[in-house]
């Protein structure tokens, strides 16, 4: 690790600093055992299957066969087989693979929960528009909810007159 005081441990006077390999040196031990500490978080909580071998040893860079290559182990429904389509994974329902990772599936989910809530915006907005228009029209009739609240109870009040009048006393 580098020292606490700008870098130049052991430097007394008329010394020189440490040369920009020996630096380069103690940075490279500095991240190299930062980057097991997380190499080990990662496998711990399972966040790095893909780039991890069978027996424990990680790879720096999987190549793209190894990174592609993840246990396939959910049967799709015809529901998620719906969805994969939907969503662009796959062209015909033909190309999907009787078993796909769960990740494949949930990417896909969560790309379509996006498209279903642009799609519940858009029908919202739409809607916003509609009453407008129809509120412009009602009150170009003189229409309103005050005024047919108003007819409705003096329907009410004429009818329960009717009915009081015709009930024999």
């Amino acid at each position: 690790m580098l020292p606490k005081g700008g870098g130049s441990e052991g430097c007394t006077e008329g010394e020189a600093p440490p040369s920009l390999e020996e630096l380069k040196a103690r940075l490279d031990e500095a991240l190299g055992s930062l980057s097991w500490a997380l190499r080990g978080i990662c496998s711990f909580h399972h966040y790095c299957h893909s780039s991890q071998q069978p027996d424990g040893v990680f790879l720096s860079k999987p190549s793209a066969e190894q990174a592609h290559k993840v246990v396939a182990s959910y049967k799709p429904s015809k529901f998620d087989k719906k969805i994969l389509l939907w969503t662009g994974r796959f062209k015909t329902e033909e190309e999907i693979p009787p078993r796909i990772p769960p990740e494949m599936l949930d990417r896909a989910r969560n790309k379509a929960r996006v498209k279903a809530c642009y799609i519940m915006i858009g029908l919202s907005i739409v809607a916003c528009f509609a009453v407008i228009a129809s509120a412009k029209k009602a009150a170009a009739r003189h229409e309103s909810l005050t005024s047919w609240n108003l007819a409705k109870k003096e329907k009410w009040r004429k009818e329960a007159a009717l009915v009081a009048e015709s009930k024999p006393k």
